[in-house]
């Protein structure tokens, strides 16, 4: 019988694996709802949904292996990086689903969070002020106007899975809908800046490389507390703290 194996879990959800199936136990079924009608309509590989009862999302595994994970090398080619690069060009080109997604929040409110969390970011000590100040200088070149696009919202490099520098599948869609585009391909390249040049290269033109680099650092001001909060460690060499140092 095949073990299960715990691939994340805290207060929100969990996923666990058992053989070629992958259970997602999830307190928000909006969320799964969001899921399984992204899958359905994006042009880019996605796993197959075997069935759902709430609160409980099945899916199959799909084939290959991640395009790398945060805090360490990628091993994936430059083409298999431009073949994703290619794949997020196809979702984003695609037609405007209805509902904005996690990539698509307001820049008046990001903003207000961004300074009430880097005024606690210093104030509990978790991070030096002369970090968080300069990164909070970088981040807010991406509080600019854009043009809403067809996104997945939390693209990890370990949602995006690979074969022969081919995409074989993108997984976790519970954050898909309207949003920035180049949040996006930020989130996929967060801690692996020297592959953003093959990324851009199967992604193509309209892409505003210190707005990438502008998300970097916000998407990790954001996280850092959040992450260490649910069992994560943002302070992991090549991770969000890594990436924030990077900046300076």
């Amino acid at each position: 019988m095949d073990e299960v194996r715990v691939v994340v879990a805290h207060s929100e959800r969990a996923t666990l694996r058992v053989g070629d199936v992958f259970l997602k136990v999830d307190a928000d079924q909006s969320r799964i709802d969001v899921e399984v009608e992204a899958m359905a309509l994006v042009p880019v590989p996605t796993p197959e949904v075997l069935w759902r009862q709430p609160p409980v999302l099945a899916i199959a595994a799909v084939p290959g292996t991640a395009l790398g994970r945060l805090g360490e090398p990628s091993t994936a080619s430059p083409a298999a990086w431009a073949a994703a690069g290619a794949a997020i060009r196809k979702l984003h080109d695609a037609p405007l689903p209805s509902r904005p997604g996690g990539a698509g929040r307001d820049t008046g409110e990001l903003a207000a969070e961004l300074d009430a969390e880097c005024e606690l970011l210093v104030n509990s000590g978790v991070l030096p002020a002369d970090l968080v100040t300069r990164n909070r200088q970088v981040a807010r070149a991406a509080l600019r106007p854009w043009t809403p696009a067809f996104t997945h919202g939390d693209l990890q490099i370990v949602h995006v899975f690979v074969d022969n520098d081919e995409v074989t599948g993108i997984i976790d869609w519970s954050e898909a809908g309207r949003g920035d585009a180049l949040y996006d391909l930020a989130t996929l390249t967060l801690g692996h800046e020297d592959r953003l040049g093959d990324l851009v290269a199967g992604y193509g033109t309209g892409v505003d490389l210190d707005v990438i680099r502008a998300w970097w650092s916000l998407r990790s001001l954001l996280v850092v507390r959040w992450l260490a909060g649910h069992g994560f460690d943002p302070f992991a060499p090549g991770c969000e703290v890594d990436v924030l140092r990077s900046r300076m």
